[in-house]
């Protein structure tokens, strides 16, 4: 039997300045201004990871872009050219704290409550220039929602701004992340808000031991009651109830309207994973349209404002034709997984290459669920619990339903096993065969 080495959890992401090293060497993690590169700058990123590592480029579901196999004689170089750009922070304590999440249409979203991009600039900067927050656990993170199509409701951070209507005039709802789910405090005037959440930061700064890796949802109940007590006072009583705060949008992907003649794309990269001249056909038709800016998101989707419905089907086509995602029945949307071997230490399986096999399959199942692929029980890929759950371990795949990668396994097979035997798979997540 083919045994994978153990996984560790190492309790931080990389960055730029502190690069992590994997199977297929150092990954360089490049932090965007409030979720956009400029159509140069993400040109010029793949250039570099062409030119620095092996061409192979991550969208995380932080809405981050990681550069990999990057080598530490080529590291400066690579450091050299996010400097040029003006993404290289000056310590990796200011780049780590730039844990922000912001939704990935503001500004241009014809449904949103607020455009929050000033909200998330100001939040940025704070951040950055806040060295007393330097000290937060480095996943520490920060949402900044516009209540808009796109909802940010879904993904989990230890701070969290909303836009929501008092009556006719848009507020700031801030939340804390909690283990049965969001806090909400109360709200406040857009003007406050970055303010508000860099105060609520400091707050849990002293209900925290120093130098432990604990996160918002790890408070203790006396805790959460201290740090509501200093900052409900600040803020006025919330008049919506949670469930309203809470929007979703189950189209992601393809063509956007938005409104007024105007339209965006969304295109997807299977597992999150793009490569340098994928990243270049696609910039240089956007280009072509006079597109200027990309925006990234949580769920590994770029998307940008295009100048008509013609040149949105154009882009889409040249997307889909390089091997990106560009429609949203893809079963690989369904699918998480992460990098797997040889790129990984953690595991001895090639789980990329299971979930397109797997993916494969979907189509002849009325199962509509999620599906994460993990090659050990860390789940790097997806942290929230998926539909179906395929967890790595001694070259086999421990198979979780309705759970997360660190969930116990019902059964254990091998690939091939499950897929000579589908049944194995989907019999007991409520799917049945199409007739």
């Amino acid at each position: 039997m083919n045994h994978a080495p153990a996984f560790e959890v190492k309790g931080w992401c990389p960055g730029a300045l502190r690069p992590m090293q994997s199977g297929d060497g150092l990954i360089v993690r490049v932090r965007p201004r409030c979720g956009k590169f400029t159509l140069d700058e993400l040109v010029a990123l793949a250039e570099a990871a062409r030119r620095f590592g092996n061409g192979h480029i991550d969208l995380t579901r932080r809405a981050n872009l990681q550069i990999r196999g990057v080598s530490d004689q080529s590291l400066p170089g690579l450091h050299d050219v996010i400097a040029r750009l003006g993404l290289l922070d000056p310590t990796p304590e200011g780049e780590a704290i730039r844990n922000l999440m912001i939704s990935p249409l503001a500004g241009i979203d014809p449904d949103e409550t607020l455009d929050v991009g000033g909200i998330g600039r100001e939040l940025a900067r704070g951040l950055a220039s806040e060295r007393g927050l330097w000290s937060l656990p480095s996943k520490f993170g920060f949402i900044v929602d516009n209540g808009g199509t796109l909802t940010l409701a879904d993904e989990r951070a230890d701070i969290r701004l909303a836009a929501i209507r008092n009556g006719t005039d848009p507020v700031v709802a801030i939340g804390l992340d909690t283990q049965v789910g969001v806090d909400w405090l109360g709200s406040m005037s857009p003007a406050t808000a970055a303010a508000v959440a860099i105060e609520t930061a400091y707050v849990f700064l002293e209900v925290t031991p120093n130098g432990t890796r604990q996160r918002m949802r790890d408070l203790s109940a006396d805790g959460l009651a201290f740090l509501r007590s200093r900052m409900r006072p600040r803020l006025d009583r919330l008049t919506l109830g949670p469930q309203k705060l809470n929007g979703r949008s189950d189209r992601r992907v393809g063509l956007l309207e938005l409104g007024s003649g105007r339209f965006a794309v969304g295109i997807a990269a299977p597992f999150g994973r793009v490569e340098t001249d994928q990243l270049r056909k696609l910039a240089g038709e956007m280009a072509a349209f006079g597109v200027k800016e990309i925006r990234l998101s949580p769920w590994r989707i770029l998307y940008a404002e295009v100048p008509g419905a013609s040149a949105a089907r154009a882009i889409l086509n040249v997307a889909a034709g390089c091997g990106l995602i560009a429609d949203a029945s893809d079963p690989l949307l369904r699918i998480e997984a992460c990098p797997g071997a040889p790129a990984c230490r953690s595991t001895s399986l090639d789980t990329r290459g299971d979930a397109r096999r797997l993916a494969a399959l979907l189509p002849q199942f009325s199962f509509e669920g999620t599906v994460h692929i993990s090659g050990c029980a860390k789940g790097c890929a997806k942290s929230a619990a998926a539909d179906l759950v395929l967890v790595g371990a001694e070259g086999k795949y421990g198979i979780v339903r309705n759970g997360t990668a660190g969930g116990r396994p019902a059964s254990c097979a091998s690939f091939a096993e499950l897929t000579a035997d589908t049944g194995i798979i989907f019999a007991s997540v409520g799917a049945r065969r199409h007739e």
